[in-house]
């Protein structure tokens, strides 16, 4: 059955068109977003919902949604969902940041240019019927120095805009290494220097806990007499009530805004004021970039529904569809690895850790650990997965651990799992042979090769003679077929293990008649998800 996806806001038609090329069965409502009780009656229907910032993805809406896989945002700003919510339930939340950078550092550009010439004033006036010719009287850009606050996507275009009009550039970005702000261009500086030396600031950073208010009221009074300060980035960044006094007492001479701390800003305390340049959150507002973003979401969403590619998540390790290819059977490996310690495992987890080995260490290693991490979590919680298992560990206290090295066995590669309690530590490694088919290799330091089923018995005992036979006599007195056997010892005479690959599930009257024979020390059932079994 074809994945059906939902657009609850409005999308192009090239857009739902990509969708449908794709083979999803796309529904295409563009003004429900903005009726969230209709949203919820049906949303339960999709695995995929395509929005932009209309649509609000609450905790209800997700509550009503359990077949839902991905939220795609056709723009940056995930403000209008509940990503925490999203990620509890395993919703992957995908943005497309790429889609509208030009478009938003055009923009920044375009509003550093009006409050330097005080254009829209100046138009004003002349709409007016006045010639105030030497009323406006503005600065150059050219010579000036523009600083820049966060260099990366967008505020990386805006550096090389304003080295195109000959103005120098410095960065504040505490991400920004040495070599690349060399490579751009600008010289890379701390705040405080940046505050002193700007005639012009711009920012370009996410909001968040680091970013909140990092132009307070204290290091606006530090900024060079005259300056100009834009953002077009997000609200919050910025003391709009300091401003607004640093404004009118001349310390600042001109702002640009088109994004404010509350949205819709129908009041704010930069409104009125001379000099002050303000637009309705702009930014990615011109045609292209809606375009762009429209045909991303959905190449996004569809590769993600049909292939298990990853991209732009904010919530999952990205994985691209070639990644997905190669890693198939390893991601396979990881969740039977997670899957076999979890069931084996009673009490509380303290710490998983994990090692990967020759070619598996070169691979995509978040997403691996979150295969892994989502088996173990499955014995708890049966509708755990990738998205949502590191969620569930982190708020369990489970540290999570990853080791990579080079090819140091006979196997190409191989993950080892070792999960850790306060009273044991217990681990299984694995690898994937050449035919694609994951295989567990070692268990407790016993060496085996097992081919992985849905329905297993694992065993432990001494080793002593009678054990084949006692599995075998008591399965097949209980019409329980053995598709495949494998034993393994530490030593002679020291402890062995048995791992059976069955046909169905072993009904309890087997398990009694293998504890009843005294030969076992362990006993335990264990189901993996495998497909085509």
């Amino acid at each position: 059955m074809a994945p059906k996806v939902l657009i609850s806001d409005k999308l192009s038609d090239a857009a739902v068109q990509i969708f449908k090329d794709r083979g999803i069965d796309v529904d295409f409502q563009p003004d429900l977003g903005k009726d969230k009780d209709k949203l919820a009656e049906i949303i339960g229907n999709y695995d995929g919902l395509a929005i932009r910032s209309a649509t609000k993805v609450t905790e209800k809406i997700l509550a009503a949604a359990p077949n839902l896989k991905v939220i795609g945002r056709a723009g940056i700003g995930t403000d209008n969902i509940d990503k925490d919510a999203a990620s509890k339930q395993g919703v992957i939340v995908m943005n497309t940041p790429f889609g509208n950078m030009i478009t938003t550092a055009e923009h920044a550009i375009a509003m550093m240019f009006a409050v330097a010439r005080q254009i829209p004033e100046a138009s004003a006036s002349t709409h007016a019927g006045k010639w105030e010719k030497s009323k406006f009287m503005g600065v150059e850009l050219t010579g000036k120095t523009l600083g820049v606050i966060g260099a990366g996507n967008i505020g990386g275009i805006v550096c090389d805009r304003a080295r195109g009009l000959k103005m120098k550039v410095i960065a504040y970005d505490p991400f920004l290494g040495e070599e690349k702000a060399k490579k751009m261009g600008v010289e890379k500086v701390e705040l405080d220097e940046l505050l002193s030396r700007a005639d012009f600031i711009t920012l370009h950073v996410p909001f968040t806990d680091a970013t909140a208010n990092i132009l307070s009221r204290e290091n606006l009074e530090k900024t060079k007499k005259g300056v100009r300060i834009v953002n077009c980035a997000r609200g919050g960044l910025v003391d709009e009530e300091a401003l607004a006094d640093l404004l009118k007492s001349g310390h600042v001479a001109g702002a640009a805004f088109d994004v404010f701390a509350q949205e819709p800003a129908t009041e704010n305390p930069l409104f009125n004021l001379p000099n002050v340049v303000c637009t309705p959150h702009l930014g990615a507002a011109t045609t292209e970039a809606q375009e762009n973003v429209a045909l991303q979401v959905a190449e996004q969403m569809s590769d993600y529904l049909l292939t298990g590619a990853v991209s732009n998540a904010l919530n999952m390790p990205s994985v691209t569809a070639e990644e997905a290819q190669v890693m198939g059977p390893w991601l396979s490996l990881a969740g039977h690895l997670g899957a076999f310690t979890g069931q084996m495992t009673d009490e509380p987890i303290k710490a998983i850790n994990i090692l990967y080995d020759g070619v598996v260490a070169d691979m995509n290693l978040d997403a691996l650990n979150c295969g892994v991490v989502a088996g173990i979590m499955k014995r708890a919680n049966p509708d755990v997965n990738m998205v949502s298992a590191p969620v569930v560990a982190r708020e369990k206290g489970i540290q999570i651990s990853t080791t990579n090295q080079d090819k140091s066995g006979s196997f190409d590669g191989y993950i080892k799992v070792t999960v850790v309690t306060d009273k044991r530590e217990r681990s299984i490694a694995g690898t994937v042979f050449s035919d694609g088919k994951p295989r567990f290799i070692q268990i407790k330091g016993i060496n085996i090769d097992a081919e992985v089923g849905r329905h297993m018995v694992y065993t432990t005992n001494e080793d002593v003679p009678g054990i084949i036979g006692a599995l075998g006599e008591t399965m097949g007195r209980n019409n329980v077929n053995i598709a495949n056997f494998t034993l393994g010892r530490a030593a002679v005479k020291g402890e062995a293990i048995a791992l059976l690959y069955v046909d169905a599930p072993v009904p309890q009257p087997a398990l009694k008649d293998l504890a009843d024979t005294g030969k076992f020390t362990q006993i335990k059932v264990l189901e993996f998800d495998v497909a085509g079994a």
